[in-house]
């Protein structure tokens, strides 16, 4: 009994800790965005909310932020797009080269950051394309094209084949029958693989940083500025993000609740 209670303190002492930890940099990025930090932002020196009055005031961080939106949403967009045709092949046809493509879309997964840049960046090289934004979206594009395979490809082998065939027995064209009840069932993988993708896009550096060029990104933009204390104001967009995450993860969640409420009551 004594070994049973001290089992369950244990738990959520470590858990915790855990919570701590994981949470200890995003509470100093958040508490560093008020900070009167002037040049450096590497000590505390006084609260204040100019930064966030003027979150563009540090030389080139919205430009960076704004180049990290842009390639995220154009890159997340064509590998969702993209992704999913190849998920839907791989799971409801048959063709040759059908195993070894589903070998190969997890290569860029598997294959080390630096490895990969690396390589993307000397055939961005041989062929003559100079690096800029283009070929950021590019590289983002195609590791972000894995990610979007895997998720989407267990919602489709999840489905029941038999909601389709009862669509195309009420008299449903396959154009109806996929864009009434196939696309709405596969949504929620579609959307998560969407938001994964966007998150690696934005997030990435390693890769960024071999084919970018003159380009900056956010992260980039970060790296740049560590070795002198990163700016406040950078801190302050970080937050917006970091806010704007979870307050769509609290959005879901409550419209699962709802959602799942309605069932309930009609049932």
């Amino acid at each position: 009994m004594k070994n049973f209670t001290l089992g369950k303190a244990f738990v959520p002492v470590i858990a915790t800790i855990t919570l701590v930890y994981l949470l200890t940099p995003i509470v100093h990025v958040i508490v560093f965005s008020f900070n009167d930090a002037g040049r450096n932002n590497i000590l505390w020196r006084g609260f204040t909310l100019k930064n966030w009055q003027n979150p563009c005031g540090a030389p080139q961080v919205c430009t960076a932020f704004g180049n990290s939106i842009l390639i995220g949403i154009v890159a997340t967009v064509v590998a969702t797009i993209l992704g999913t045709m190849i998920a839907i092949a791989l799971v409801r046809y048959r063709f040759k080269g059908r195993s070894t493509v589903s070998l190969l879309l997890f290569t860029p997964m598997a294959t080390p950051e630096v490895v990969l840049g690396a390589g993307l960046a000397a055939q961005f090289l041989l062929a003559g394309v100079q690096k800029g934004i283009g070929t950021i979206i590019l590289a983002h594009t195609m590791f972000c094209i894995s990610y979007v395979v895997v998720a989407v490809k267990a919602r489709v082998a999840s489905l029941d084949p038999a909601i389709e065939e009862a669509g195309r027995d009420l008299y449903g064209s396959p154009t109806q029958v996929f864009w009434r009840i196939t696309l709405p069932m596969l949504m929620p993988g579609i959307i998560g693989a969407a938001l994964l993708s966007f998150a690696l896009s934005f997030d990435d550096f390693i890769i960024t940083n071999f084919n970018s060029g003159t380009a900056t990104t956010f992260p980039k933009f970060i790296y740049i500025s560590a070795l002198k204390g990163v700016p406040a104001q950078a801190n302050v967009l970080a937050s917006i993000v970091f806010v704007g995450a979870l307050l769509l993860v609290v959005i879901v969640q409550m419209v699962g609740i709802n959602k799942k409420k309605k069932l309930a009551r009609m049932a």
